[in-house]
């Protein structure tokens, strides 16, 4: 990670205010006004929301990176699918090549990630149709004609792709980090203001225990907690094999590393699971090479399943990562189900 987004993110995340959120505060409050009045056209008809044939929830959140979002993505495919339905995915593929030309792709395991986005490959390995397009409605269009059998949509990252119709629309947050120094871009981690909260179904708050008490929020949406669990330990490029996380607890030389939103957590999983070792953090989305694995020291290299989707075809020996998995409570799935059979009738 950069001296530069170092500085932005120890900025963003402080209570009080620094000398960089001030400065940077007549952008914040033009870029909050911008974002203000796209919503209000939207909300107001002046732009047009586009319905697909099938209903849609929505999980996103209105923080910059790394509030356990994809995880529970996953998570709620499995229950809609436990629960009777066929979802697909859907997302923009940040970072990946396809976004950056506009293309609306189909995912697959075996998809590059350089070109539809490490998430959209980590997701479209639980074996679900998935699309990836900066344009969700295109994306959706192309999931439910290449796969008529879905029933249910999940956008990954669209809470503020407005133009884009929901049935339900779930915030995540992160349970440490929460809203930072509740301010918005580029003063502070906010896409949008803190009160977009009181508008959505419901906010959930990623924790790794259910010990810690879950934040206080101006909102009237119901809250939830996801709790991150380890699941096993799998080779990076041979993901069936697979170990248990207590059997590195007395290894040394272990380096670990995180290309995601909020590094500290990985590291923080590890240390809980008796897991000592060097920590080295990425940037989100980080486009890894060999070089970055090139260790000479490291007898063990510990890495997410995000950044395994990009280093799975030079990865040696050495190189395994943590697999996780979410808890979602009964009651929110509950809540989602609900709004998804009221808006079969209408489709």
């Amino acid at each position: 990670m950069t001296k530069i987004a170092r500085a932005f993110l120890d900025s963003w995340y402080r209570r009080d205010a620094t000398w960089l959120a001030i400065v940077l505060l007549p952008l914040t409050i033009l870029y909050a006004v911008v974002v203000e009045i796209r919503a209000s056209l939207y909300r107001h008809g002046f732009l047009k929301i586009h319905p697909l044939s099938v209903p849609v929830i929505v999980v996103g959140n209105i923080t910059v990176g790394g509030t356990g979002k994809t995880p529970f993505v996953i998570a709620l495919v499995h229950a809609l699918r436990e629960r009777g339905f066929t979802p697909g995915v859907i997302s923009r593929g940040y970072g990946g090549k396809a976004s950056k030309r506009g293309d609306t792709l189909l995912v697959t395991e075996d998809s590059d990630p350089s070109e539809v986005g490490d998430e959209a490959v980590q997701i479209a390995r639980v074996g679900v149709p998935m699309s990836v397009g900066t344009d969700r409605v295109e994306a959706g269009e192309r999931l439910t004609r290449d796969y008529p059998e879905v029933n249910v949509i999940v956008a990954d990252d669209g809470l503020q792709h407005y133009r884009l119709s929901r049935v339900a629309e779930i915030a995540v947050l992160d349970g440490v980090r929460q809203l930072g120094n509740r301010l918005c871009l580029p003063s502070g981690p906010l896409r949008e203001r803190a009160s977009r909260l009181a508008q959505v179904s419901a906010v959930v708050v990623t924790s790794l225990d259910d010990a810690s008490p879950l934040p206080s929020l101006n909102t009237n949406a119901p809250l939830f907690r996801q709790i991150l669990k380890e699941d096993a330990l799998r080779k990076t490029n041979d993901p069936k094999t697979t170990r248990e996380p207590a059997s590195l607890a007395r290894e040394k030389d272990i380096h670990a590393i995180a290309g995601i939103g909020h590094p500290e957590r990985f590291f923080t999983m590890l240390k809980k699971l008796g897991i000592h070792a060097t920590s080295h953090s990425f940037a989100d989305h980080f486009p890894y090479t060999a070089a970055d694995l090139a260790i000479p020291e490291a007898r063990w290299i510990i890495m997410t399943e995000k950044d395994a989707v990009k280093c799975r075809v030079f990865a040696d020996d050495r190189c395994w990562y943590l697999a996780m998995i979410s808890q979602i409570p009964d009651p929110l799935l509950d809540l989602i189900e609900e709004k998804l059979r009221a808006a079969q009738p209408a489709n």
